[in-house]
């Protein structure tokens, strides 16, 4: 039994948000795309649910806490389940925090698969989006961690097998900030991209863009340095993911993204960077 898993990096190709809600959220309309590489997460047998954090952005989490995602997973299935027993999760935690690639959702949505794998639960993945989905508003996407469509917060999802988006080379670049989504959201000027109508790859590239950006780049500068930065190579876009900070930017092949890599690595050498390709 594999008992290894990934949780890949979240990327919102294109985010618009349609306005705020009576409940304090915002409706939104995003693309989300997810890259070949991320977190990972490993299982081995315990009598109690337990977690361990290790990697570069370890010491930013805390693995006591009960209210961690990954945590909060293996509860739930447990108990919806019947599971009599626990089991001991590992986290190698190499994406930023706070970062807007959903790494909290991912690493939620990789513990729901690894667990569904190594207890046997033999749960598809639209079980397991309604069983954990609720408790986070990426969550659902990251389980299918596949081009899809999310509306509402973020948690209705249709997923997009017409977009040809698999294999196309990308890097993601952060500051080596962490952006909390609840003041950005509250910057927002209300300028809205509004519905996306039409979902192919060039509309979603070129027409579409992300809400989110401006208010992000107004509260932190770093951002606007980071999407020029990338634009050094010509990529196909560049811009940034979720509410920030992490930008990513699109290339037409391996070797323009590896000099872009090359590029970050010795001009901003403090930044993060991390390269690969969308699944």
């Amino acid at each position: 039994m594999n008992n290894i898993e990934t949780a890949y990096a979240k990327i919102n190709l294109a985010l618009h948000i349609l306005g705020q809600r009576d409940d304090g959220y915002h409706d939104i309309d995003t693309i989300f795309a997810f890259m070949d590489d991320g977190d990972t997460l490993s299982v081995k047998h315990s009598d109690t649910i337990e977690l361990d954090i290790i990697g570069p952005f370890a010491s930013a989490l805390d693995c006591d806490a009960q209210d961690n995602l990954i945590t909060k997973v293996a509860l739930r299935l447990r108990e919806h389940c019947n599971v009599n027993h626990g089991v001991r999760i590992t986290l190698t935690k190499n994406l930023p925090i706070a970062s807007g690639i959903g790494g909290g959702s991912a690493d939620a949505a990789a513990a729901a698969r690894l667990l569904n794998r190594y207890w046997e639960l033999n749960k598809s993945l639209a079980e397991l989006c309604a069983i954990v989905g609720d408790l986070g508003a990426d969550i659902a996407a990251c389980i299918y961690s596949q081009t899809c469509r999310g509306e509402g917060i973020g948690s209705d999802i249709m997923l997009l097998d017409n977009l040809l988006t698999k294999d196309i080379p990308i890097l993601l670049v952060n500051p080596n900030i962490a952006v909390s989504t609840g003041p950005i959201f509250s910057a927002w000027d209300g300028q809205s991209g509004g519905e996306m109508v039409t979902l192919d790859m060039q509309s979603i590239m070129h027409h579409y863009g992300n809400d989110m950006e401006r208010a992000a780049v107004a509260l932190f500068p770093q951002i606007s340095e980071v999407i020029n930065a990338l634009q050094h190579d010509n990529p196909i876009i560049s811009r940034m993911s979720g509410s920030g900070a992490t930008c990513f930017a699109i290339y037409d092949t391996l070797s323009d993204r590896d000099n872009a890599k090359a590029y970050i690595e010795e001009h901003h050498q403090h930044w993060w960077c991390m390269s690969g390709k969308l699944k």
